[in-house]
């Protein structure tokens, strides 16, 4: 190898590190958005989605007969099961759909499943020695749910080199823990078209 090769080969390794090294230093920028706005990064099931499904599925369970009737009736969530080919975070759906029932003041929630080992962990860390038992919870005082919501969030892909279509379907039931009668049910669907 020649000097000048050389000379020519050193020059263009110092290029390319300080390249990669400026590279390296750029800050990605990053902002606030409203968390509102429609969301189309890709037709997977997005921020958009869950929002429009819990929305409408709330409005929809506020029309029941049983909710509306003024009695306050007490609910429980079961995990809504996914069914789908992508990761959904059903208690997301739920959760949002929890919030806004309960601040519309129709009906009250009490612990679900998922949460019911924290229940009696702390019932129990109560009833403890440690604590003066004039002052704590009782244990046995705990209420049961009159009903119960359980559902299913499906999905059904088609796809073919130009275009992705991903139909998504919410079901969600509510019905009696004592009688086992389905007070309410709906369906909701969202469709996404990507074209390549």
């Amino acid at each position: 190898m020649t000097r000048n090769q050389i000379l020519r080969l050193g020059s263009a390794l110092a290029l390319a590190v300080t390249v990669a090294a400026a590279g390296g230093c750029a800050k990605p920028k990053t902002r606030y958005g409203d968390a509102g706005a429609v969301e189309t990064v890709t037709n997977q099931f997005g921020s958009t989605d869950l929002q429009l499904l819990a929305e409408q599925m709330t409005q929809s369970m506020l029309q029941a007969p049983i909710i509306g009737s003024g009695n306050l009736p007490l609910v429980t969530i079961q995990e809504v099961k996914n069914k789908t080919s992508e990761y959904i975070d059903t208690r997301a759906i739920t959760n949002r759909m929890r919030s806004t029932l309960q601040k519309s003041g129709r009906v009250r929630f009490v612990v679900d499943q998922a949460e019911m080992q924290k229940q009696e962990a702390e019932l129990d860390r109560q009833a403890s020695e440690r604590y003066d038992q004039d002052k704590t919870v009782q244990q046995g005082k705990m209420v049961g749910a009159g009903l119960r919501v359980t559902g299913e969030i499906t999905s059904i892909v088609k796809e073919t080199k130009d275009v992705k279509d991903v139909y998504y379907q919410l079901f969600l039931s509510l019905t009696g823990v004592q009688t086992g009668i389905e007070e309410w049910s709906d369906t909701k669907e969202i469709r996404k078209t990507t074209e390549r």
